[in-house]
């Protein structure tokens, strides 16, 4: 939760509301871990440095995508990366580029061929991270609470 709050914190002192109402909290985490969809990246000495949610299950606010279309069709099986997060400390040091790469390889090995995100309009780090790995504006979805997202994706 450490990583969370430095997360909500960087997000705050951008000027962003994203991720500033209590999400994501304790239970979401407990949640995400339950449902084998957690995953944490740590140095050798053991310090956990990032973390981040990757599941396949399909999303529901992603059944409809405003300003645009995914780049494989509705039907398709594919992952997508949430609550990513990296140690403030650990930031640039490309944490946050091995989360990506390794989700990637592991939906690859699982034989899915495409990865999905979404991202606060107003982020423009993680925007910038997106784009830099190769995913593709799709367009504009909303979350369950009605809030802004843009989407991406990238075919692997």
């Amino acid at each position: 939760m450490s990583i969370v709050k430095d997360a909500q914190e960087y997000l705050r002192s951008q000027g962003l509301d994203q991720w500033q109402n209590g999400y994501p909290n304790v239970e979401q985490i407990e949640l995400d871990i339950a449902e084998n969809e957690s995953y944490v990246v740590y140095t050798n000495e053991g310090e956990i440095v990032g973390t981040t949610v990757l599941c396949t299950r399909g999303e529901k606010t992603y059944d409809v995508i405003e300003d645009g279309q995914w780049l494989t069709p509705e039907d398709s099986v594919y992952g997508v990366i949430h609550r990513l997060a990296v140690k403030k400390e650990s930031r640039g040091s490309g944490v946050a580029k091995f989360i990506f790469k390794t989700c990637e390889e592991m939906l690859v090995n699982d034989g899915i061929r495409s990865m999905r995100i979404d991202t606060h309009e107003g982020n423009k780090g993680m925007q910038k991270l997106i784009s830099d790995m190769g995913y593709q504006y799709c367009g504009v979805i909303y979350l369950e609470s009605g809030d802004k997202r843009l989407a991406y994706e990238k075919v692997l």
